[in-house]
């Protein structure tokens, strides 16, 4: 260990150090709220009224100091300004506060619940950092005698040591586990006197942002292709027309997206010293989306901000706080970034846009995508939605003109796209006689690869060790108690799982039925085919990543990583692979059980199954080599299959949207999902059925009903579930009517709602 300062042991040298003690800052890394906070802000009364807010001075870090008795009354519907009293700039901007008033309407819910969406809690609590000071106690002159201390308490001592050798910040988590103090020690020498806390903002930098500069693929500027350079032109022309106009860049897999984003951001900041915002499903399924950004923008003097809610609370807090004040003009985030407070926003864009994942799935349930370009036509810009497979809902409004399409139908480089084969595994069945998982093609396209040092993804959706787990002698089932789905057998835990509730049980050795050993594992997930690959492969460096093996924050990204670096040769797992992924040294991309989406009870289930099957594929062949898809199904005649096979996109959308069009499915009408649950299956079945009754006498023909009927997962978490569905062209009032009709019903206690404007969800 370093030796102090001063020596204790020495009379002398400890009290003129002492007389010239160091100040040290020991930050809490976790911010924490102030012990007041402003009454009526986290509760929100309704519009209109009034709440009492306490005036006090700001400090320099732009928090109100501790509440004096005078208050004033400010208007809730003027919230931003209330939070302009806590923060000297605008942490809510006006086309936000514009925006979650039209989700309130829209989406069915409180504007209480909007707020809560809006803002992070850290922001809502004007969170801030402690600031540990270590100064020295004299009595009546002399220095204090730290040899009591010392005799006494010797952690105290302990800590008063190290905090002698310090001069830059040290957190005070550090402190607490290098030394194994508990907070009383700190406490004890407060107390005391010997230290202090003070209120001090720390920014915190988060490891995305290391991660990031670390691992950045640098690219420099290169010549456009034909059809890169005249989508740039007609984009950054539509920025100077400073008119509201959403774009769908329409581009195959590999034809170089993301450079035409690159140069629209660049245009907008440039042209019109504005901000940008950039969209993508996930953050952390898109690091070298972020990567190359924050490679080519903060070159040229740009701040990038990350924002996703697996930052912690202290990130959060920084960055949002570091866009409100203007320091970062470019945002690259998830669904949650549309909230940000980017001031003069001139781009707004929305990377893989058809993403179900765009879609929130709890109270208020918005979509990411349909925000953007809501808060485009606020602030009258360019938004850009970009996809290789876009949804029918964008597709249909590039048709009725809503929006305007640019195409981009080639790879960058004249690269072609990569071969694709289908294996039926009906005939692979009859072969072998018994189910496999890897066909002989695909066993032996992996070993070609391995040998040629180039790179492979599998893929499998679906998780586990095998799917369920059946007795062959009397049929039993092991399904869980709390779903009405069968439970997914985990080997090396040997444990059986419920992937919807998170419950879990010790796999059984003996039927609990009939006692009968013939319990067995039928079905494969991506353990199973881990263990597979292995075999085949023993010397390979293989990776499986699904919702199991991610459990680390960052894990994700470091894997990813070490995959660019050649440091993997096979990667595995769920459609946590399936996008985002640029290797040039994958060269095989293989789907296992292709149509396992195919046949969910979802009438978006072949749209999926063909965008799922192509932005797989589109992970192969993305460099000088040329790229193999191998897709395996026993299903190898459905169109969805086909399509893909070919990249045909147009006569997939043909096919699709005329099906849409004879159920009068979305896009041609908007859905609105009632869910109505509780844990009697009686009391949902009466009161639904008993509700359609009700307000279908409200609706006109222009409004459709159907249900009620059980969800496809009839029991979830306990609650037996039933549906309504409402097929309607005006959302807003029929949300309105609903709303109305449900304030004068008697529902039961025990009875739970939702409402789900535009579901993406059916489940």
């Amino acid at each position: 260990m370093t030796e102090p300062a001063f020596s204790f042991a020495d009379e002398t040298n400890e009290a003129e150090t002492l007389q010239r003690a160091v100040e040290v800052r020991v930050l809490n890394r976790i911010s924490k709220p102030l012990h007041y906070r402003v009454p009526g802000f986290l509760d929100i009364p309704k519009p209109g009224s009034l709440v009492k807010i306490p005036l006090g001075r700001r400090t320099e870090h732009g928090i109100v100091a501790p509440p004096s008795k005078s208050e004033i009354d400010f208007p809730v519907s003027k919230l931003k300004n209330i939070l302009e009293v806590i923060y000297p700039y605008p942490v809510i901007t006006e086309d936000v506060f514009n925006m979650a008033t039209w989700m309130a309407n829209y989406y069915a819910c409180s504007a209480e619940a909007v707020y809560e969406r809006i803002l992070p809690s850290a922001i809502r609590k004007g969170a801030q950092e402690k600031t540990i000071t270590f100064i020295i106690l004299t009595e009546k002159g002399r220095v204090f005698d730290l040899s009591k201390i010392e005799k006494k308490a010797p952690k105290q001592f302990q800590l008063l040591r190290l905090l002698s050798q310090q001069s830059d910040p040290i957190s005070k988590s550090h402190l607490i586990r290098a030394l194994n103090l508990s907070h009383a020690v700190f406490k004890a020498l407060k107390e005391k006197g010997l230290i202090e806390e003070r209120l001090q903002s720390q920014e915190r930098i988060g490891y995305e942002d290391e991660l990031g500069k670390r691992d950045a693929i640098t690219v420099k500027d290169f010549d456009l292709t034909e059809e890169q350079g005249e989508a740039v032109e007609g984009i950054c022309h539509e920025i100077d027309k400073a008119q509201f106009s959403p774009i769908l860049l329409h581009g195959v897999t590999g034809s170089g997206k993301t450079e035409v984003y690159v140069r629209a951001i660049r245009h907008a900041l440039g042209k019109s010293g504005g901000s940008a915002l950039f969209l993508v499903p996930e953050v952390a399924l898109a690091p070298q989306t972020v990567s190359t950004l924050k490679s080519r923008l903060e070159s040229l003097g740009e701040d990038v901000v990350v924002w996703h809610s697996h930052l912690s609370d202290g990130e959060r807090r920084d960055s949002w706080l570091k866009i409100a004040r203007g320091e970062s003009r470019i945002v690259v985030g998830a669904r949650s970034a549309i909230f940000t407070p980017l001031q003069n926003l001139k781009l707004l864009i929305v990377d893989e846009e058809h993403e179900p994942s765009y879609k929130q799935e709890e109270t208020p349930r918005y979509h990411g995508r349909d925000l953007a370009v809501v808060r485009a036509r606020y602030n009258e810009i360019c938004c850009i939605l970009g996809s290789a497979t876009p949804s029918l809902e964008s597709l249909y409004n590039v048709k009725v003109g809503k929006y305007k399409q640019i195409r981009l139908t080639k790879r960058v480089d004249n690269r072609e796209l990569p071969r694709v084969s289908i294996v039926d595994m009906r005939i692979e069945y009859r072969k072998n006689k018994k189910e496999g998982i890897l066909s002989q093609k695909l066993k032996d396209a992996l070993i070609d690869r391995f040998q040629k040092r180039e790179q492979s993804i599998l893929f499998l959706n679906r998780r586990g060790f095998s799917t369920q787990m059946i007795c062959k002698a009397c049929g039993w089932v092991a399904m869980s108690d709390q779903c009405s789905v069968p439970l997914t057998y985990h080997r090396r835990a040997n444990l059986l799982k419920c992937h919807l509730s998170g419950y879990e049980t010790p796999a059984p050795r003996i039927c609990p039925e009939c006692g009968s050993t013939g319990i067995r594992g039928e079905g494969f997930g991506t353990q199973k085919l881990e263990e597979i690959v292995s075999q085949v492969l023993p010397r390979a460096r293989v990776f499986r990543i699904d919702a199991d093996t991610m459990q680390k924050k960052n894990l994700f990204r470091h894997v990813l990583s070490d995959f660019r670096k050649g440091k993997l040769d096979i990667l595995l797992g769920t459609q946590m692979i399936a996008k985002g992924l640029d290797f040039p040294n994958v060269t095989l991309v293989a789907l296992i059980n292709a149509d396992q989406s195919l046949y969910m009870e979802d009438f978006r289930a072949t749209e999926r199954t063909f965008q799922l099957l192509v932005q797989v594929a589109g992970r192969a062949g993305r460099g000088e080599k040329s790229g193999e898809v191998i897709i395996q199904t026993s299903t190898p005649h459905a169109s969805p299959i086909q399509f893909a096979k070919r990249s045909d996109f147009e006569e997939f959308l043909e096919e699709e949207i005329e099906l849409r069009r004879e159920f009068n499915y979305p896009p041609f009408r908007h859905l609105i999902r009632h869910l109505i649950r509780c844990r009697s299956l009686e009391k949902v079945v009466f009161f639904a059925e008993k509700w359609r009754n009700t307000i279908e006498k409200h609706f006109d023909e222009s409004t459709e009903i159907r249900g009620p009927i059980p969800a496809s997962v009839e029991k979830l978490d306990g609650e037996y579930r039933y549906q309504i569905w409402y097929f309607t062209t005006k959302v807003i009032s029929t949300v309105k009517t609903i709303h109305n009709v449900s304030a004068d019903f008697t529902w039961d206690s025990q009875i739970k709602q939702s409402i789900d404007v535009d579901a993406m969800n059916l489940i």
